[in-house]
């Protein structure tokens, strides 16, 4: 009986194949990253471009190409960006509609967001600058207007990456704290996908801080977003250009 790497696909990469799981026979265990990433290519020559600029996931932290992957471990393949796909389409999805980490610092949800709620968790006597960002979903991008959109989430390895912002944040500016919410499925023009508070005891440590939480957030959270207009859709990552979500 032949081996097999079963593996969690998302976002553009899910609806390409088709599936948001998949079972890959291998011959032997165990297998590097890369070696997984050929075989799939093998297996759905369809989706090869997009399956060669994702990051296979192993055991819910990024995988380099000379990665080690057995049997027992959890696998997924991290799109960065897609192209569009038939709206049509929505292959069953594989993540549950909520998660919080065990301090509650860190949340991804399909409620509704409250900022108030969010920052609350940073206040701090000592503090004296608090800083919200806000993101809400625009409704002209690029001259096409927006109906609303989509996001999609692997929960618990997003959460842990969130906390890794937490805490490398916490080490850059050792007196700041941070708080992230992001809201998953679908979200409005106008409604709020994801909250980010800052709080530390100068205003000019707190700017910095929060805008390394949002670029670091959009550099190696898996969080995906499709972008649904009234004739189309597409699926839109976390990043932009080059991406590399494990040389920060």
């Amino acid at each position: 009986m032949s081996n097999h790497v079963q593996v969690l696909l998302f976002a553009g990469l899910a609806d390409q194949i088709g599936a948001s799981r998949i079972s890959i026979p291998v011959k032997n265990f165990p297998i590097t990253a890369s070696e997984l990433k050929a075989a799939i290519q093998t297996a759905y020559p369809q989706a090869s471009s997009l399956i060669k600029v994702s990051f296979a996931a192993v055991n819910q932290q990024y995988a380099t190409e000379d990665s080690v992957i057995t049997e027992s471990d959890e696998v997924a393949l991290i799109p960065p960006v897609s192209g569009g796909e038939d709206p049509s389409h929505h292959p069953e999805p594989n993540h549950t509609h909520f998660g919080a980490t065990p301090d509650g610092m860190c949340v991804i949800t399909s409620d509704i967001l409250s900022p108030q709620s969010t920052i609350e968790k940073v206040l701090h006597p000592n503090h004296g600058a608090s800083l919200n960002f806000i993101g809400t979903t625009r409704e002209i991008t690029n001259g096409l207007r927006t109906v609303l959109l989509e996001y999609e989430a692997y929960i618990p390895m997003a959460l842990q990456e969130m906390q890794k912002i937490r805490s490398n944040m916490q080490t850059r500016w050792p007196d700041t704290a941070c708080a992230i919410s992001h809201r998953i499925g679908r979200v409005k023009a106008g409604e709020i996908s994801v909250v980010i508070a800052v709080s530390s005891p100068h205003r000019d440590t707190c700017y910095d801080a929060s805008r390394f939480a949002i670029d670091e957030l959009k550099r190696t959270v898996p969080i995906w977003k499709k972008e649904v207009w009234e004739d189309g859709s597409q699926w839109i990552g976390p990043q932009s250009g080059t991406w590399d979500p494990i040389s920060g």
